[in-house]
């Protein structure tokens, strides 16, 4: 009788479980919670809003709108698989739920009197006073949030100057190419005019030798700046599904400015919040707790208070505190190391990015000259003041100037692209 009776509880207690798994009460609403957002970033009105997020929502891309770096990014942001996309929202559900749990908690329970008889009731437990522990997995629960959001920033901008650099580098192979391929028909031209010599006896077999393989030399760099090309575009294609064979309007992308926190920088605030948070928590643990307890049985119920330890106490536990209080200063010492590693990595890029500018304006520069030069003794050659391979070591000086003003001037955009990655300013906030 007293068997069957308590069946019944148990199967009712049981219903009321699966009841409890869909209420959205205790479940905040499920996916319908994340989905429906524009930007991963968005913060629910009336929550504490969270510094980190909010920076990382205000970010501005430095690409230019309607330009061909910015449709190259908004590419690869589309083709992405965004698996840290998925880890935020995951990160989301978990701080939700641990926002719950200061409420009381319920569940059923079930014991064996020493009659043989069970007796099923539920139990309804309220924490009272737990030394912050539950306060500490909440501040854990978002601190893990704002991790996985910087994560996303950071994948995303990487994306976008993996692709702008791909890009890029297509574009400074074609140059490259290009201006190889006028080289070489110049230089098959003075390869005539040497052969010319050769078999008039005016100019001796070597010089036509070292015409052939200046010739031979440009051809192979030609190749290789071809295929450059052809490598990047083809990654850029498998990356983004996609084929830009425009030129940009204009190549430079700016400096992002100073002021700009690096993303590294970000994850080290929210890694040492968690940090702290998980040591607090875990401080909390080693200290006693107390709830009350009301249990409703088919017996009858009753209430009262409860003080137990999470951790059993022992000698060691001093030493475990002590060691979480320390925990909490090396959380705080790593932001400390990742500002400095940021300031060392501006300084360093800053410097780089101003010796290429200005080697972009020497090579400029010189390679005006050595055009001037080599057209006056083309002149001189065709006055008959100059040997012919004289005007051929000009020519290839000429070769050598322009190749590098090329390689200057691409150097400097890719600078631009790695600053501005690592300060997260290569996608708006509001469309990761």
């Amino acid at each position: 009788m007293h068997l069957g009776r308590s069946a019944g509880v148990i199967a009712l207690l049981c219903s009321l479980s699966a009841c409890a798994e869909q209420s959205p009460f205790l479940l905040g609403g499920g996916d319908d919670a994340v989905a429906g957002t524009s930007s991963n970033f968005a913060q629910t009105e009336g929550e504490n809003s969270s510094e980190v997020i909010s920076a990382l929502m205000q970010r501005k891309s430095l690409l230019e709108p309607n330009s061909v770096y910015r449709r190259v990014g908004d590419a690869a942001i589309e083709a992405s698989s965004r698996a840290s996309e998925a880890e935020l929202i995951s990160a989301k559900l978990r701080a939700e739920a641990k926002s719950k749990n200061w409420l009381p908690t319920i569940g059923p329970s079930v014991s064996l009197t020493d009659l043989g008889d069970l007796v099923a009731g539920i139990l309804i437990e309220q924490i009272l006073f737990d030394n912050g522990r539950r306060k500490a997995e909440r501040a854990f629960a978002a601190a893990d949030v704002e991790v996985a959001a910087v994560n996303l920033s950071i994948d995303i901008n990487t994306r976008v100057q993996t692709a702008v650099g791909l890009y890029s580098a297509g574009l400074r192979g074609d140059e490259k190419a290009a201006y190889l391929d006028r080289a070489i028909r110049q230089m098959s031209e003075f390869r005539r005019i040497v052969k010319g010599r050769v078999d008039g006896g005016l100019n001796d077999q070597s010089d036509l030798n070292v015409v052939d393989s200046k010739i031979s030399g440009l051809r192979t760099a030609r190749a290789t700046a071809q295929d450059a090309a052809a490598t990047a575009r083809a990654e850029l294609q498998a990356m983004t599904g996609q084929r830009f064979p425009e030129k940009p309007a204009r190549m430079d992308l700016g400096t992002p400015p100073q002021q700009a926190a690096f993303l590294d920088v970000l994850k080290a605030q929210a890694e040492a919040d968690r940090a702290i948070a998980e040591a607090k928590a875990g401080r909390a643990g080693l200290l006693p707790q107390i709830a009350a307890a009301g249990n409703a049985t088919t017996d009858g119920s009753g209430a009262g208070l409860t003080l137990d330890l999470a951790t059993p106490l022992g000698l060691g536990t001093p030493a475990a505190l002590k060691a979480l209080e320390a925990s909490k200063e090396a959380a705080r010492r790593t932001i400390g190391e990742a500002q400095e590693d940021a300031r060392r990595t501006y300084s360093r890029q800053m410097q780089r990015l101003a010796s290429y500018i200005r080697q972009e304006s020497e090579t400029a520069a010189l390679a005006r000259a050595s055009r001037e030069t080599y057209k006056l003794f083309k002149s001189q050659y065709e006055a008959g003041q100059r040997p012919v391979m004289e005007v051929v070591s000009i020519y290839e000086e000429l070769i050598r100037r322009e190749q590098a003003h090329i390689e200057a001037k691409y150097e400097v955009i890719l600078i631009q692209l790695e600053l501005s990655r690592d300060m997260g300013l290569l996608a708006d906030g509001t469309k990761i």
